[in-house]
């Protein structure tokens, strides 16, 4: 059996423009580091993007954002962000790390079962995780880009769960509200079984069950106000 009991233990997810890496010490060890080993890398996912239509029993990971695009984001660019983590693994330290050039006005707004929180320039400071831990923030982030056919662009991601060199079970969801003369034309990937994507006259949500790196490309238009 591979003895893992040296081995860095580190976690990275990947979740819009912003990066969360939990450190774990050696000597305490999350639920799922008491399996064997061999079952561990067995079921390893390294990393090509698998949906799934059912998640694990336990509870994992699930990012959520709301991404709201106001009138003058179609002339800026900056669209409003509240950004939630449910079911954080646990640990005794983590942050959140995004890119300094499209997020601003960072700030914490809730958060649970976490000892200590803070916003520290681009980033948000977490430590020791306890179980069943949340953490929500708000911010502005640069995420609508201009095209040259006149269209916009929204990318997301990559998202994921990841372990050395393994990808573990994650949800991610996600709401844009648009304003009345952007409309959503397009989103790679495509609807499928793990993937689900809800449109109405205000909007788009999706739904995400996977292992593996998830990017989304989300085109709109503009169109006129009747």
């Amino acid at each position: 059996m591979l003895d893992m009991s040296n081995w860095p233990r580190i976690i990275v997810l990947f979740v819009l423009q912003s990066s969360l890496c939990l450190a774990q010490p050696e000597t305490e060890d999350p639920d799922w580091f008491d399996q064997d080993t061999d079952a561990i890398f067995n079921s390893i996912n390294e990393g090509q993007l698998k949906f799934l239509e059912k998640l694990p029993d336990k509870p994992v990971h699930h990012h959520h954002n709301t991404l709201i695009v106001r009138a003058d984001s179609i002339r800026t660019g900056w669209v409003s962000l509240v950004q939630c983590h449910q079911h954080l693994d646990e640990f005794p330290s983590a942050q959140i790390v995004y890119n300094r050039n499209k997020i601003r006005d960072l700030r914490l707004t809730s958060h649970k079962n976490i000892a200590r929180v803070w916003v520290e320039d681009s980033s948000v400071q977490l430590k020791n995780i306890g179980a069943n831990a949340s953490l929500c923030v708000e911010a502005e982030s640069r995420a609508l880009l201009p095209q040259a056919d006149g269209t916009f662009l929204m990318k997301n991601g990559p998202f994921m769960r990841k372990f050395l060199d393994g990808y573990f079970p994650m949800r991610v969801s996600m709401d844009i509200k648009l304003p009345a003369n952007l409309v959503f034309v397009a989103i790679e990937p495509g609807e499928q079984p793990g993937f689900r994507i809800d449109k109405d006259g205000q909007g788009i949500h999706f739904d995400a069950r996977f292992e593996g790196k998830l990017e989304t490309r989300i085109r709109f238009k503009l169109q006129a106000i009747q």
